[in-house]
């Protein structure tokens, strides 16, 4: 039986994945299909950053308009947005895209061949990139496009669709990754100097998924939560300043690709995780388990982020599984609902108006209701892309060509009020909005727009 093509993030990425026969690949953040590896030779004098950290060496090339001030306004710190649900603060959106499109203001090479995904704060981009056997976290000035600085780590390895897939999250001054081989690092986000690191495998016994680790850090108060999965604890807790371990539990399964989602359910604070077999609930209080609905899908790919919406969870995954309402009653779960209306194999839905909207396969924009999965539109044609929404509006991803398309998130049916092109080709990773622009990749580039 052959699969659908399958990934940061930020993420969130965001920070997966698929092939043929278990041999695709799904990333919170976005997954890539096969290509050439980038080239592994660096430069004999590479230009440095601040605290000589290895400046990544494509320039970014400026469009009319390129270098303009960023005044500020909202931003984008995380995988799916300051909220974590992929709905922007208000953009002042308002232009038709297809008589209006946006001005392009700066592009710059990515060489990771994959989808890992931006985030925004204090006007800079950050995002995960890859040159040789190193991963870098790239520091990206939102006004010129150049970068401010860039760290690589060594990330050994082949192009497995594509290298690091999550997002980073900026928090209190400073920047959190995670690898695809879990290798979690704090950096400085003034100077990208290292602040601590650890090791999702060796310091948490983490088991990572078939196509390594892709979820995206979070930020919690004064908290870093991560997934490593495995017999020592699905989640782990961190002091977000020192790196020092609080707890890890949650239960024992192996991690998927999604990121997890903060929450509070009935009056408990908890931690939602979509894992290699299941859904789980984790008390934020020492990492009890308090509730697990079995979810298996082929090649154990669970990557869309849960949607919590009060005692509800909208769960989706691809391999022809679909997408669950599920029910938490105090330390117990049951699926509600469940259909094949949404069948995501990556992309996270967005909650917006009380409606769901997701991209799934066969290549569906879907509307739905989420108390009962009744489906109230359904259009086509847009692959594998990410979505978010903005001033009531989709800002959604046609994956295969790379079309931005506005769509209204109205129920009462498809109504597409404008698009354009921002880069082209294989674009599978959600467009972010801070600050005014409009920031988005393909497999070769990122770019940013200013929005009208």
């Amino acid at each position: 039986m052959k699969h659908p093509i399958v990934i940061l993030l930020v993420v969130c990425l965001i920070i997966g994945m698929a092939v043929n026969g278990c041999k695709k690949h799904d990333t919170a953040s976005a997954p890539t299909t096969p290509g050439a590896a980038p080239g592994t030779e660096a430069a004999a004098n590479p230009p440095v950053g601040p605290a000589g950290q290895q400046v990544a060496q494509a320039p970014a090339t400026p469009a009319a308009g390129g270098g303009a001030p960023v005044t500020g306004g909202s931003e984008w710190p995380r995988f799916q947005g300051p909220s974590g649900n992929s709905v922007a603060p208000s953009q002042g959106l308002k232009a038709n895209w297809s008589t209006n499109p946006p001005q392009k203001l700066w592009e710059a090479a990515m060489s990771d061949n994959g989808f890992a995904g931006p985030a925004e704060a204090n006007g800079k981009v950050y995002i995960l990139d890859h040159k040789g056997q190193q991963d870098v976290v790239r520091c990206i000035d939102l006004g010129s496009g150049q970068d401010a600085w860039s760290t690589p780590y060594d990330e050994p390895g082949g192009d497995n669709y594509g290298y690091s897939r999550s997002t980073p999250c900026i928090s209190g001054g400073k920047v959190y990754t995670c690898s695809r081989s879990g290798l979690l690092n704090c950096l400085d986000a003034n100077s990208g100097a290292k602040v601590w690191s650890r090791s999702l495998k060796s310091d948490f016994g983490g088991s990572p998924p078939q196509w390594n680790y892709a979820a995206s850090p979070i930020v919690d108060g004064d908290r870093l939560v991560v997934v490593p999965g495995g017999p020592k604890g699905l989640v782990a807790v961190l002091n977000k300043d020192t790196g020092a371990t609080i707890w890890q539990g949650g239960g024992t399964d192996a991690a998927s690709y999604a990121t997890p989602v903060p929450a509070t359910i009935g009056g408990t604070k908890q931690y939602v995780v979509f894992n290699c077999k299941s859904l789980a609930g984790v008390s934020a209080e020492g990492g009890k388990l308090l509730w697990r609905v079995g979810w298996e899908t082929g090649c154990d790919v669970n990557a869309a982020t849960p949607l919590v919406d009060g005692s509800r969870i909208l769960i989706t995954s691809g391999y022809n599984h679909g997408c669950a309402g599920v029910e938490v009653k105090g330390n117990s779960a049951s699926i509600a609902w469940q259909n094949k209306a949404i069948q995501a194999h990556f992309s996270s839905s967005a909650l917006y108006g009380g409606k769901v909207y997701g991209i799934g396969d066969p290549g569906n924009l879907v509307c739905l209701s989420p108390g009962d999965g009744k489906v109230l539109w359904t259009k086509g044609g847009f692959e594998k892309g990410g979505l978010i929404v903005v001033d009531g509006m989709l800002l959604a991803f046609q994956g295969a060509d790379g079309a931005l398309v506005q769509v209204k998130a109205d129920p009462s049916g498809y109504q597409e009020i404008g698009r354009f092109t921002p880069l082209g080709g294989q674009s599978w990773t959600a467009a972010i909005v801070a600050q005014g622009r409009l920031i988005v990749r393909n497999k070769t580039a990122l770019a940013c727009f200013q929005l009208g």
